[in-house]
C-alpha cells in the first residue's frame, strides 16, 4: 500500500529552479526539508497557540494533537495534499457560549467531538456522491453567512473580556500587528500573528518594569493590581512531561452551538485542497472527500482526549507559495517538532502566559478576518446580494448570529447566537428558493434598472 512516505530528490536538493516547484512526493535535502518543517510550525504558531489558549485548553496537548493530527491526514491522503493541521480558529466563538452557559472544557470538547464525527461522515459522503453534495446543500450564499456570523460573534469576547485588561498594550498590539500583516512580505507576513504576540511579550514586560502593576480587570474577572505578564507558572513548569488529559462529555445544548461550525470546516478544507491543486498543477478534487474525513478524524481523536478540533491551515498555504516546495516530507518533519513541543510544560506555560491587552489586540484583528472570510466567499462565488432570495436569509441570519439573539422553544431547550443564526441561513435560504419565482433563481439583481449596476452590467 503506497501511503506517500517515498520522495524523490528534487533536482540537486538545494534549490527549485526559476519557474519550478517541489511537488508533494518530491524533497529537498533532509537538512532543508527539517527546516522547512521548523517554518511551518512556526508559521502556525500565532493562531493555533492563540486558538486553544482562548478555548480555555491545554496549549502543550494543542500542539502535540496537531502533530498527531497532521500525520493521520498525511497517511489518509496517500501523501498527495500536503498540509499541517493545527486548532481551528472557527471554534473560539463556540467554547466561548458554551463557558458562558456555565459549560466546562470537557463540555467544550464533547461538543466539538460530535462535530468532528459529522465531518468524518460528511466526507464519507463526498468520496460517494462528489463535491455537488455541498455546492447543493451549503453554496457559497449560506457558506459565506455562516462564516460571517461564526466570526463577529467573537467581537463581545474580545471587548468584555481581553480588550479591558490593558487597553494601550491591546491598542499598541492591533497597531504593530496590523502593520506586520500590511507591510512585511513573504514568510513573514505570514507569521504576522506571532510575530505580533512577541511584541505584546516584550511590550508588556517593559510596561511593567517601567510603570509598575496595572490596575484592571485581571484574567479573572476581577478588577485589581496585577502584573501584565506573569511568568510564575513558567517557573514551576517542567522542562519534560506529558500534557493534562481529560475526557469529553456530551450536552445536546453544546452540541447544538458547535454543529454549525460544521459548515465553516467543510469550507475551509474545500479552498484548501482546490488552492493546492491549484499551485501544484495536480487536480485533487478526488482527495476533497478524504481530506475532509481526515480532518474529522483527527478532530475526534484530539477531543476523545481533552484538545482541541484540527483542520487544515491557510497560513502554511502561505509558507508553501512562498517557497514553492509542496513536498509533504517538510509535514512530516513538522509533525516531529509539533510532538516534542507537546511533551515540553514549560513551553506550554510561555504560551499560557500571554497576557489578556496582548490578546485583545490580537484578537481585533483575527476575529474580523475570520468573518471577512465569509465576505470572500460571496466575493469569489460572485454572490449576488441584490437578490433577495440570496439577501433576505444571509442579512436574517448574520443579525441573529452577531447579536446573539435567543429563541425559547420549552424550558429546558432554547437556540441562540451561531446555532439560530446558521439554522436561519439554512432554512431560510432553502425554503425561500423552494418558493421563489423562476427569475429570482437566475441570480437577477434586487435593484432595478438605472439604480445599480451588477458586474459592468444594467440590470
Amino acid at each position: 500500500m503506497d501511503l506517500g512516505v517515498r520522495w524523490k530528490l528534487h533536482g540537486d536538493g538545494r534549490t527549485p529552479a526559476p519557474g519550478a516547484v517541489v511537488r508533494p512526493d518530491e524533497r529537498l535535502t533532509w537538512p532543508r526539508t527539517i527546516g522547512l518543517g521548523a517554518q511551518h510550525v512556526v508559521a502556525m504558531f500565532g493562531a493555533s497557540f492563540v486558538a486553544p489558549v482562548l478555548m480555555g485548553l491545554d496549549p502543550n496537548l494543542a500542539i502535540m494533537m496537531s502533530g498527531v493530527a497532521t500525520v493521520i491526514f498525511l497517511l489518509a491522503t496517500r501523501g498527495r495534499v500536503p498540509s499541517y493541521l493545527g486548532c481551528s480558529l472557527s471554534f473560539v466563538g463556540v467554547a466561548a457560549v458554551i463557558r458562558a452557559q456555565g459549560g466546562t472544557s470537557a463540555t467544550v470538547t464533547g461538543a466539538v467531538l460530535v462535530v468532528g464525527a459529522v465531518l468524518f461522515l460528511i466526507g464519507l459522503a463526498v468520496q460517494r456522491f462528489g463535491a455537488r453534495i455541498i455546492h447543493a446543500a451549503m453554496p457559497p450564499i449560506v457558506t459565506g453567512a455562516v462564516v460571517m456570523l461564526i466570526g463577529f460573534n467573537l467581537a463581545p469576547v474580545t471587548a468584555s473580556t481581553y480588550w479591558p485588561q490593558d487597553q494601550w498594550t491591546a491598542l499598541l498590539v492591533m497597531a504593530f500587528t496590523g502593520l506586520a500583516v500590511v507591510c512585511l512580505r513573504g514568510f513573514w507576513s505570514r507569521i504576522a500573528i506571532f510575530l505580533g504576540l512577541l511584541f505584546g511579550y516584550v511590550l508588556s514586560w517593559a510596561l511593567d518594569r517601567i510603570l509598575g502593576r496595572i490596575h484592571s480587570t485581571g484574567p479573572d474577572g476581577k478588577i485589581t493590581d496585577h502584573w501584565r505578564l506573569d511568568l510564575s507558572g513558567v517557573g514551576r513548569a517542567d522542562w519534560i512531561g506529558l500534557p493534562s488529559f481529560h475526557g469529553p462529555t456530551f450536552q445536546w445544548s453544546a452540541v447544538l452551538v458547535a454543529l454549525p461550525v460544521v459548515i465553516a470546516l467543510v469550507a475551509e478544507n474545500a479552498g484548501h485542497v482546490k488552492a493546492v491543486g491549484e499551485m501544484t498543477g495536480d487536480s485533487l478534487d478526488d482527495r476533497l472527500g478524504t481530506a475532509i474525513s481526515a480532518d474529522g478524524v483527527a478532530s475526534v481523536l484530539s477531543t476523545a482526549v481533552g484538545g482541541p478540533p484540527n483542520t487544515t491551515y491557510s497560513e502554511n498555504i502561505g509558507v508553501m507559495a512562498a517557497t514553492r516546495v509542496y513536498s509533504t516530507a517538510a509535514y512530516w518533519a513538522a509533525a516531529g517538532f509539533a510532538l516534542l513541543f507537546g511533551v515540553c510544560p514549560k513551553f506550554g506555560a510561555v504560551v499560557a502566559a500571554v497576557p489578556g491587552g496582548v490578546l485583545g489586540g490580537i484578537t481585533v484583528i483575527l476575529y474580523g478576518m475570520i468573518g471577512l472570510l465569509g465576505a470572500q466567499i460571496w466575493l469569489h462565488a460572485k454572490v449576488d446580494l441584490r437578490n433577495p432570495l440570496n439577501l433576505v436569509p444571509a442579512a436574517a441570519g448574520i443579525i441573529i448570529g452577531v447579536g446573539n439573539v435567543s429563541m425559547k422553544f420549552t424550558d429546558t431547550f432554547s437556540l441562540s447566537g451561531i446555532a439560530l443564526g446558521t439554522l436561519v441561513v439554512i432554512v431560510g435560504y432553502h425554503t425561500l428558493r423552494a418558493f421563489a419565482p423562476a427569475h429570482l433563481k437566475r441570480q437577477e439583481p434586487l435593484l432595478d434598472e438605472g439604480t445599480s449596476s451588477y458586474d459592468g452590467s444594467t440590470s
